[in-house]
């Protein structure tokens, strides 16, 4: 992956944090590596524990953010989450997918939340 794009995806990251603490969610964990794959933020809203995948563009010429969390990155995400789970750090609490996607414009970041994007 180029610089540029880590780069932006870094961005994308911090903009979409930023939204959602915005919006009352408590902030637990970012970028968490896990032998199965990567989550990039993990929330907590109420009793809710909330993987989050974050998509960045700079444009829509290839589809919208959102539209890159394919069946097989969905699998990924729930399998690193399953193992998350599996540490016993968040017990009482009831899992949720959500997808945070940025879109790069001129004006600042333009953001979409899609709550309970998908399921196990």
């Amino acid at each position: 992956m180029s610089l540029a794009r880590q780069s932006l995806g870094r961005w994308g990251e911090e903009c979409a944090g930023a939204f959602l603490e915005e919006q009352g969610f408590e902030l637990l964990e970012r970028n968490v590596r896990t032998p199965l794959g990567e989550i990039d933020l993990i929330a907590r809203q109420g009793r809710t524990l909330v993987f989050v995948e974050v998509k960045t563009r700079r444009t829509t010429a290839f589809g919208v953010p959102q539209a890159a969390v394919t069946p097989r990155k969905q699998r990924q995400i729930i399998r690193a989450a399953q193992w998350c789970l599996g540490r016993g750090c968040y017990r009482g609490l009831q899992p949720r997918f959500d997808v945070v996607a940025v879109l790069a414009v001129a004006s600042g970041p333009r953001i979409e939340h899609i709550v309970n994007a998908f399921t196990l």
